[in-house]
This record gives C-alpha cells, sequence and structure tokens, in this order.
C-alpha cells in the first residue's frame, strides 16, 4: 500500500483541533491550531536534530499548505 505523504486527522476529544500527520521521515503529528502542539511520532536522533531543523521547518510549511488545500477542496464541495 503506498501511504500519502499527509492525512488529516481530527477527534471528537479536542473539538478545537485538526491535526495533520506526516507518514514519512520523520514522522510527526501537528496541530495547527496550538503553536506548540508538534509530536514526533518516533525518536529522533540527536546527532540528526540540526539537519532535521531546517528540514522541519519546509516540512511544517508543506504540512500548513497541505491543511488549506484540502479544506478548500472540501469548501468547494
Amino acid at each position: 500500500m503506498i501511504l500519502p505523504k499527509f492525512v488529516l486527522a481530527d477527534n471528537s476529544q479536542y473539538p478545537d483541533s485538526l491535526f495533520v500527520i506526516h507518514l514519512e521521515y520523520p514522522r510527526f503529528i501537528i496541530d495547527l491550531e496550538d503553536p506548540e502542539g508538534l509530536e514526533f511520532l518516533e525518536e529522533i536522533d540527536e546527532s540528526e536534530e540540526v539537519e532535521l531543523k531546517e528540514e522541519m521547518e519546509k516540512l511544517i510549511d508543506m504540512a500548513e499548505k497541505f491543511y488549506n488545500a484540502e479544506i478548500d477542496a472540501l469548501s468547494e464541495e
């Protein structure tokens, strides 16, 4: 099975949150409504932290763009 890079998720216990899940390395969940709402789904090696910092900025930007595109598509339906 081929998985998409990003998926949307919600949860009734968190009605004010909408999550974007990144399914490639580094796997993470981000709550775009909460600036502190980023959780990695795997351990990140300390030696990779510097490299991942730049990559994470790009991935978070991509997650926001994905979210906006999905919401726009849902609004058009």
